[in-house]
């Protein structure tokens, strides 16, 4: 066992070294592709309810995208750590709402007090393998979000070069789909 958290720890340290090498533009490039595939994905799943992150660490930029959204109706709900053993909270939120820092230093909603149940999440993904398995900080919080019931859909987010080879662990769940600047990865 210790021996993959070593390989999964050197893997998360090389994808995060490769993700903060891109330049910006190419990042704004593949952040506006990005933008317009989630678009369509929701175009032919039309959810009224949607978790989004905010992005940290150089992940894929969706801001526009949330705007976006929002004026098509899609009401929006960032991520809350209520507890470090516990899946994340979701409250609503719209573009332009105060944010303060949360438990792990990440923007959350400054007025967290409508709880969200979202039929669909979008998830960063650090990395992510051929089985649409999400490598992420380690911190197990999207899993056990997963792990819930009723489990919203799935929607992983990460650049192409995050494509890597890994071994899920037992507790890891496959997301649904996985969106990049290059393709939708699909369980269809």
């Amino acid at each position: 066992m210790p021996e993959i958290m070593s390989d999964k720890t050197a893997l998360r340290r090389t994808l995060l070294d490769a993700r903060k090498a891109l330049t910006i533009e190419q990042r704004e490039q593949w952040d506006a592709a990005i933008g317009s595939r989630i678009m369509a994905w929701w175009e032919m799943h039309p959810v009224q309810t949607l978790g989004v992150y905010w992005p940290i660490q150089n992940e894929p930029d969706l801001r526009r995208v949330y705007g976006a959204l929002t004026s098509c109706g899609v009401q929006l709900a960032l991520p809350i750590v209520t507890d470090q053993a516990a899946p994340l909270k979701f409250v609503a939120w719209k573009p332009g709402a105060p944010l303060v820092k949360g438990a792990m230093g990440v923007l959350v909603p400054a007025q967290a007090d409508t709880t969200m149940y979202p039929e669909a999440l979008l998830v960063p993904c650090l990395g992510f393998n051929a089985t649409r398995i999400r490598l992420g900080y380690g911190g197990g919080f999207y899993d056990r979000t997963l792990a819930a019931s009723p489990r919203p859909l799935a929607i992983g987010i990460g650049y192409a070069c995050a494509l890597a080879i890994f071994h899920g662990a037992p507790h890891d769940i496959a997301l649904d789909t996985i969106i990049t600047e290059a393709s939708c990865i699909t369980s269809d």
